[in-house]
């Protein structure tokens, strides 16, 4: 499909470098939103008197809103314009914030939560058609790898920063100042995007499929929300009903898709783009690496401020390393996977487990003695490891898929990345809790790194396969 800009002019070769840089700073706001809140979720539960499952919905509900409208405000912003998507998404994002700054209760945290995960659907796929329809050639290139560097670096940071704002308390406001600072960075955001950012849209708009957004969305709620709320509730027969209902829902779903792009609609997932085998096993490596990463950043915010009693600041400081791991792959990683391709992902696999395999070592050796410091190797590899895998990931695998999919497959890929973020934090976060719970903190957090170390060694030989793949 090809772009044409609103105005007559034709397309730019490059972005102006303050519009490049509104637009990645508005694309760091929706995946700092879901990793800020990890480490404030021990302040949150204390000050709003919330359960587990609650917690763990309040990062649950936010993905799975980002995860159902991801594709579908990638189709707006093509039929009524990127940038004006881009400003409503952001508007709405900081109005989403402020009411979770003034919360008063959970109930209301979790609407203004899938309030602000709708917003943020919004943004990341209008950065991504903008940087690909306002630049070209090495510009366009270099625009998208800056795309995977501020994707890539945002979780640690966001873990970072929060922890630094709930230490410091500023103004009393505790918990709260997160949300403070997200209205804040999405309100410049948007006073930046306007100023700076022509607006773009597709020379042909597809029909918003709503329909398929809606069964992915029950899909979604009826997947994650027993998973969530079981544990606490020691597992009713509603969770268990629940829980079967995904499999008719995947069907009627998988149905839904298969009839809207066989008359000619443009369905939500399509299921043409799902035969290329290389997407087959893009989503394979996805699923595995944002619920790994989902649920271990879930986990390790509360084994280390509730089992190891590390202050929030600590908490946070602790992923640094991780982070630096991130911003060194993220300097380097682009002329490696030139050079290596396939080969880089399969590596970055094996120095992620091992980085889980040391965490887990230090985490039977030392808890609760651990500090920022005894946790700085594990976490360093472990950021070495997953900055291999996940910012190459899209380009490597979309790179095998025909051109004229490529979009399709990216909007596929995010959608899986946001979904199976939420997946993590259900899933590893229940396990986890479950194990706290008989065990201790340190033998739980043990656990889980050993058994995400075990699922990144199943990922290298799938990852493999994409050497010998053809789209």
């Amino acid at each position: 499909m090809t772009d044409q800009l609103t105005a007559t002019r034709p397309p730019a070769t490059s972005l102006a470098p303050a519009a490049l840089t509104s637009l990645l700073f508005g694309s760091l706001l929706p995946m700092l939103s879901f990793f800020m809140i990890n480490v404030s979720l021990p302040a949150i539960g204390t000050d709003l008197h919330a359960s587990a499952g609650e917690l763990q919905l309040i990062v649950g509900a936010y993905g799975i809103a980002v995860a159902t409208l991801l594709v579908v405000a990638g189709r707006l912003g093509d039929g009524f314009g990127r940038r004006r998507l881009l400003l409503g998404g952001l508007t709405g994002f900081v109005v989403a914030s402020v009411i979770c700054a003034i919360a008063p209760s959970v109930s209301v945290l979790l609407i203004a939560r899938i309030i602000q995960g709708a917003s943020a659907a919004a943004v990341t796929p209008q950065v991504l058609a903008s940087i690909t329809s306002l630049m070209t050639g090495e510009h366009r290139a270099r625009g998208m790898a800056l795309f995977g560097v501020a994707n890539g670096i945002s979780a640690a940071l966001g873990q970072i920063l929060g922890g630094v704002l709930v230490d410091a308390n500023p103004f009393g406001l505790g918990w709260r100042s997160v949300f403070v600072v997200l209205a804040l960075g999405g309100l410049l955001a948007l006073i930046a995007i306007a100023a700076s950012v022509p607006d773009t849209k597709a020379a042909e708009a597809h029909r918003v499929d709503l329909v398929g957004a809606a069964l992915l969305a029950v899909t979604l709620v009826l997947l994650l929300l027993p998973l969530t709320e079981g544990r606490a509730l020691h597992w009713p027969l509603w969770t268990w009903i629940s829980l079967a209902a995904v499999v008719p829902a995947v069907g009627l779903l998988a149905l839904h898709q298969r009839h809207a792009e066989r008359v000619g609609h443009a369905p939500l997932i399509p299921p043409s783009v799902l035969k290329h085998r290389a997407m087959r096993i893009g989503l394979v490596m996805a699923v595995g690496f944002f619920t790994s990463f989902g649920g271990f950043m879930f986990a390790f915010a509360l084994a280390t401020q509730a089992g190891a009693h590390m202050t929030a600041l600590e908490g946070g400081l602790s992923l640094l390393p991780l982070a630096i791991g991130f911003l060194i792959t993220c300097i380097w990683g682009p002329a490696l996977q030139r050079r290596y391709g396939v080969a880089m992902v399969v590596t970055g696999w094996i120095i992620q487990a091992g980085g889980y395999v040391l965490l887990a070592v230090a985490a039977l050796a030392l808890w609760p003695d651990v500090t920022v410091l005894k946790l700085a190797l594990p976490m360093l590899v472990i950021g070495f490891g997953g900055g291999f895998v996940m910012i190459p990931l899209i380009g490597v695998v979309v790179s095998q898929v025909p051109p004229a999919q490529a979009g399709l497959g990216s909007g596929i890929l995010l959608t899986s990345q946001q979904t199976c973020l939420a997946l993590g934090a259900a899933t590893v976060g229940t396990v986890f809790l479950s194990l706290a719970t008989t065990w201790d903190f340190g033998t739980a957090l043990a656990t889980i790194s050993l058994a995400l170390a075990a699922i990144a060694i199943l990922m290298a030989p799938i990852t493999n396969q994409l050497r010998t793949t053809r789209a």
